[in-house]
């Protein structure tokens, strides 16, 4: 009973407050039901530290502690209704996994999920929050985030939850040759847009989505 209240949350993260998230994000040209059905049901309250827990449903960016940020609802909304939009995916990479939230979404509609993390201390803690929520199709990875998972490519979409100041060739080729999306932010900080690439064969074809604030995509690892 007690990790179902948890779950379901009261007062600020209550079923009412998740609904008026929604209506946020809707209001602000979010379209897929499927996407955002998956934010009003995954607890965004479980994926930070308690004393932030209040202010889970507001539509901002929280801190999770290592100079890293849990993503507001609206950028998670939209990357991965941007990775959704030209149909299903059955197995996607996840760069940097942080506190799990995304990698908790993408879970709920992709077959297979792969997600990799420099930080150590913050993967740990993302591992702990996605099995109390028994989402069993999830494979995680402490590595330079840059590099992805190249025994597991081809994915069928990339998503890249840090800014590197061009895309990775790694990740590149990592992309399925028919028809694999990757949406990534790309820039320095105060110039980053966030970018929809798509591959066919050996033509990559970019699309700038909207101009975007994320941490910069670091390279190594921290223990």
């Amino acid at each position: 009973m007690t990790k179902d209240l948890e779950l379901a949350g009261i007062g600020m993260t209550s079923r009412r407050t998740r609904d008026r998230l929604i209506q946020r994000l809707e209001e602000q040209g979010i379209c897929s039901t499927r996407v955002l059905d998956t934010i009003r049901q995954v607890p965004r309250h479980l994926f930070l530290d308690e004393a932030l827990a209040h202010r889970a449903y507001e539509d901002t960016a929280l801190p999770i502690g290592h100079n890293q940020t849990l993503s507001q609802p609206y950028i998670v909304a939209r990357m991965t209704e941007a990775l959704l939009e030209q149909g299903p995916l059955k197995k996607v990479l996840e760069v940097g996994t942080g506190s799990g939230y995304q990698t908790a979404i993408l879970a709920k509609l992709m077959e297979r999920v792969f997600s990799v993390e420099r930080i150590r201390p913050l993967q740990e803690k993302a591992r702990q929050r996605l099995s109390r929520l028994s989402l069993l199709n999830i494979r995680l990875r402490h590595s330079d985030g840059g590099m992805g998972w190249p025994a597991e490519s081809p994915f069928d979409g990339i998503i890249v939850t840090a800014a590197p100041g061009d895309i990775p060739k790694e990740l590149l080729s990592q992309l399925s040759p028919d028809g694999g999306r990757m949406v990534i932010p790309v820039g320095h900080d105060g110039e980053q847009k966030l970018v929809l690439v798509t591959r066919q064969d050996d033509e990559y074809r970019r699309k700038v989505l909207e101009p975007v604030r994320f941490v910069p995509l670091l390279a190594g690892v921290v223990r």
